[in-house]
């Protein structure tokens, strides 16, 4: 029967997709872990291949180059910590600016350790000029920027945050986070601080927003 075949031939086609995505989400699980180690240009597609346990034309079938590879790998990480940081940020008020940046600030602190590279790759980029910083910027990073900044200037209006700068504030912020937990193996033998321990995280995140809006509000 007609109906039959159809059943029959669908089993083997869903088999190759599901198998063409674990492979994909392999080759950007091996692309994140090495470009955030090394850089664009010091990572080779074998290399990723290798990390992925995958044949080394299959980054060519899937993705076509190691730029757009690099990209998508990129997307993906920053995709996801934007999906996360608007579900946090759905049920706060617009008009409590403080709890908006404080949600950013637990929001990027918690991600940022679930996903290192997060931090690592803008590392990597901002070392020289290229297309690919450029790319990174207008799709992930201004966006972030304009919206977070927003909450800093609402908050140093009414003296909660530091005067000065509100994106020289921002930067500070983030990278104050981003950074130490980019750091983490050297922070643990140079000073002791484990932030795979309990409440570990949170004592971070509670620091940096005392230490950046620790101001009083003024009427």
């Amino acid at each position: 029967m007609p109906e039959q075949a159809v059943v029959g031939d669908s089993g083997p086609v869903r088999k190759q997709q599901q198998r063409s995505i674990v492979t994909q989400h392999k080759l950007l699980d091996a692309a994140t872990e090495a470009f955030s180690e090394n850089g664009f240009k010091g990572t080779s597609t074998r290399d990723i291949a290798d990390r992925a346990g995958v044949h080394h034309p299959l980054i060519t079938y899937h993705f076509k180059n190691k730029k757009q590879l690099w990209r998508a790998a990129t997307d993906r990480i920053f995709r996801d910590f934007t999906g996360a940081l608007v579900t946090a940020i759905a049920d706060v008020p617009q008009l409590n600016p403080r709890l908006r940046a404080e949600t950013f600030i637990r929001t990027y602190v918690r991600y940022s350790y679930k996903q290192p590279a997060l931090h690592k790759i803008i590392l990597q980029e901002s070392s020289h000029p290229s297309d690919r910083l450029d790319w990174l910027v207008e799709n992930h990073l201004r966006p972030i920027f304009e919206e977070v900044v927003g909450y800093i200037e609402d908050l140093q209006k009414v003296g909660i945050a530091p005067a000065g700068n509100p994106a020289l504030l921002f930067n500070m912020i983030r990278v104050t986070a981003g950074g130490l937990l980019a750091l983490s193996l050297e922070i643990k033998d140079t000073s002791g601080i484990d932030f795979d321990a309990d409440g570990a995280l949170d004592e971070l995140s509670d620091l940096i927003i005392r230490c950046f809006f620790g101001g009083e509000q003024r009427g």
